[in-house]
Order: structure tokens, then C-alpha cells, then sequence
């Protein structure tokens, strides 16, 4: 079955890889806790629990309403951030450090942020932003 036909509007997935020199323990503390994520992406009272409500502070986007929808310790969080994405770190283990790999989907051509811009125009920014905002995690996980 041809998986582009499901939905001709949907724009690809932004995907971020990157090898974090540090124990995998550790960068799940930085990806699932209040006080790991603000060191590195930002302020919001997340807690590593499925089902979790919280509040992303968004700078001057104002608060973005997530909630908890994957946890698998020391493996993977998931968390529907606002109306339409999905954010997903994923971490394994490897012999140098932590393979880590973000994950945001949700993306739709036809749909607009809750701040009336089109998804896909906040898609490219967002893409470039990730690439900086993976690094930062890399140099607080040292």
C-alpha cells in the first residue's frame, strides 16, 4: 500500500540524531524531568508519568499545554505538545555514550499553530531551531 496516500497534506517529520558523550542515565534526566528539560530546551513542569498534563513555557509563544503519552525509562518519552504534535526523545545506549534522536510530528499542510501560522512555514523554522537546541542538550549532558 502506497503510505503517501494516507494523507497528501502531511509534511515530514523533523528528526534530530546526535551521539551525547554521556551515560544514557543521565541524559534521561536532562529529556524527563522539570529541571533537566529547562537546562537545555525550556521551562515547563514535566514529569515522566503517561497521562501527565503540563505546561510548556514557550517564551513568546506563551504556555503550550502537553501531555505525557510514552514512557519508557532510561528509553523513550513521548508528549503531545499543543493541538497538533508530537514530541518524542528516544535514547539507546551504546558503548561511546548515548545515541539520542528527537523526534517532532504532527506536521499538516493544511493546518495552522494555534498562533494562525501554517504548519509548514513553523515546520522550516522549527527544523533549523531542533539543530541548535540538540547541541545545547549535548554541551549541558558533558
Amino acid at each position: 500500500m502506497d503510505s503517501s496516500s494516507s494523507s497528501s497534506s502531511a509534511l515530514p517529520d523533523i528528526r534530530q540524531e546526535l551521539m551525547l558523550h554521556a551515560p544514557v542515565k543521565k541524559v534521561w534526566e536532562m529529556v524527563s524531568t522539570e529541571q533537566g528539560l529547562k537546562t537545555w530546551f525550556m521551562p515547563g513542569n514535566l514529569e515522566p508519568v503517561e497521562g501527565h498534563e503540563f505546561i510548556l513555557e514557550a517564551g513568546p509563544f506563551g504556555q503550550s499545554p502537553c501531555q505525557v503519552t510514552e514512557v519508557l525509562p532510561l528509553h523513550k518519552l513521548s508528549f503531545r505538545w499543543g493541538k497538533d504534535w508530537t514530541l518524542t526523545f528516544q535514547l539507546n545506549e551504546q558503548p561511546e555514550g548515548t545515541d539520542f534522536t528527537l523526534i517532532h510530528s504532527g506536521w499538516d499542510a493544511d493546518k495552522l499553530t494555534e498562533f494562525g501560522q501554517a504548519h509548514a512555514i513553523v515546520r522550516e523554522r522549527m527544523e533549523q531551531g531542533w539543530a541548535g537546541i540538540v547541541q545545547k542538550l549535548a554541551q549541558v549532558v558533558k
